[in-house]
């Protein structure tokens, strides 16, 4: 049987992840990923004693929980069935080649009414880079390249927590706004957040000379923060997802109950036309 065609070519975001590194990493998005899951911990009555994160980025990852076993986003998680109350996957998914694998992986290490949470950029991160790249090569080639990673909707992510086994799923997102000085100075940055192009499809031939400086000014033209800069959208998705415990809350069956919701409303009925 053939396998499917990968997403992501792991190779290939290693070392984007190492370069990352070398030139300095820009936390931005992590930080933001990190006090919004934080937040969300402190609404839980809970106190989580076997937390594990996984993440490629551990020197960010690792003073958020202090003592969280900390674990490569690799394809085969190094995760211990059932020795987590608290599984979080911290910003690796959108480059998961089975984000379902990765998320039933991480709730077969959790234990009953364990939590399972993750962060991770969605569908409308970089939609002005995305739109500004396509139409430059549109004009200049008349055709189209993988050149930025076509990250998940919300609803889409959302569905894969029941197809994991998750209970009581949520998935909520965030949207930052962020302003550069040109395109150069965010493409920049997202070598810098280890976000460069990774597609296992992406064209390895050299870009077009004139590619880039066409992008950059149809950029400029049409999505303008001001002062001269460009603005650029960040979507953060976060799922959320508890393995399945018998004290946990569950729907009620259909026509169980005992009473009418205009009762319950103390709201008076009339025919219709009364």
């Amino acid at each position: 049987m053939q396998e499917p065609p990968k997403l992501t070519d792991r190779r290939t975001l290693d070392l984007n992840r190492a370069r990352a590194r070398r030139i300095g990493l820009a936390p931005f998005l992590h930080e933001e990923a990190i006090a919004e899951i934080q937040e969300r911990l402190a609404l839980v009555n809970r106190r989580f004693t076997k937390p594990a994160v996984v993440t490629a980025f551990p020197e960010i990852w690792a003073s958020a929980l202090p003592g969280a076993r900390i674990v490569p986003d690799d394809d085969v998680l190094a995760l211990e069935p059932q020795a987590h109350d608290l599984v979080i996957h911290a910003m690796g998914l959108h480059w998961a080649n089975d984000p379902v694998g990765q998320i039933i992986q991480c709730a077969r290490a959790l234990q009953p009414d364990g939590l399972f949470l993750a962060a991770l950029p969605g569908g409308r991160s970089l939609q002005e880079l995305r739109a500004s790249l396509a139409e430059a090569e549109s004009r200049l080639t008349g055709g189209l390249s993988p050149r930025v990673l076509p990250m998940a909707e919300i609803r889409d992510l959302g569905g894969l927590l029941g197809r994991a086994g998750l209970a009581l799923p949520v998935a909520d997102s965030l949207m930052l706004n962020a302003s550069y000085r040109d395109l150069a100075h965010l493409a920049h940055d997202l070598r810098a957040m280890g976000e460069s192009n990774a597609l296992a499809a992406r064209s390895r031939r050299p870009a077009q000379r004139d590619l880039f400086t066409l992008a950059a000014r149809i950029y400029a033209e049409s999505y303008p923060a001001g002062d001269g800069r460009i603005s650029a959208s960040y979507e953060l998705i976060f799922l959320t997802g508890w393995t399945p415990h018998p004290s946990q809350q569950k729907p009620l069956r259909p026509g169980s109950a005992l009473t009418r919701l205009a009762d319950a409303l103390k709201a008076d009925q009339t025919e219709p036309g009364n």
